[in-house]
């Protein structure tokens, strides 16, 4: 791991963290300004499963989907879900890279705090395992089965934990970096 983060180190530069994190968010806008609010037309006071960071229940699931009727699951499959599997490789790089620039600013080149830019791509894996179950209980409604969902809510409920996680993470980085630079001067 060592020889991957010095690549890492080596390759992340300011420059390419701005690019990264230009488009990782320009894909993140288009899902909700986009993809997200067409699926929601189908059915406006929903909450759909990408959006439910505490997961869902069998009945919520089944509810949902009832409430998408066949359109909406339709714009979920075909709109929501191909945008959504763009994304989560694109936060998994942009926001690991991020951290790497962001820790060669405050620590060490050798530090275990480059160890924590896992986590960013561990969301990211966690959002495929969640977009991948999505798909198949959208394609296996209504005969959903209560393991199904409760697998598809856990990967839902670890990578909102650990997109939390990557954003406190971030925040106390950024920090060190300001007191660092403040101390400097």
């Amino acid at each position: 791991m060592k020889n991957i983060f010095d690549h890492l180190q080596s390759l992340s530069t300011g420059e390419l963290v701005l690019v990264l994190f230009a488009i990782t968010n320009l894909v993140y806008g288009t899902i909700l300004a986009y993809s997200i609010p067409l699926v929601l037309s189908f059915s406006p006071d929903a909450i759909l499963f990408d959006m439910s960071p505490a997961g869902y229940s069998f009945v919520q699931a089944m509810e949902l989907l009832q409430a998408l009727g066949s359109d909406g699951r339709h714009a979920y499959l075909t709109v929501q879900l191909p945008i959504d599997f763009v994304y989560p490789g694109l936060f998994a790089v942009s926001y690991a890279i991020l951290l790497i620039w962001v820790f060669k600013k405050v620590c060490a080149q050798d530090s275990n705090l480059y160890w924590l830019t896992c986590v960013p791509v561990l969301a990211g894996l966690f959002d495929y395992l969640e977009n991948v179950s999505i798909i198949m209980m959208i394609n296996r409604f209504p005969e959903l089965s209560e393991g199904l969902v409760s697998l598809a809510s856990g990967f839902t409920i670890v990578k909102s934990v650990l997109t939390t996680l990557l954003f406190v993470i971030l925040i106390s980085a950024l920090i060190a970096w300001a007191v660092s630079s403040v101390r400097k001067r």
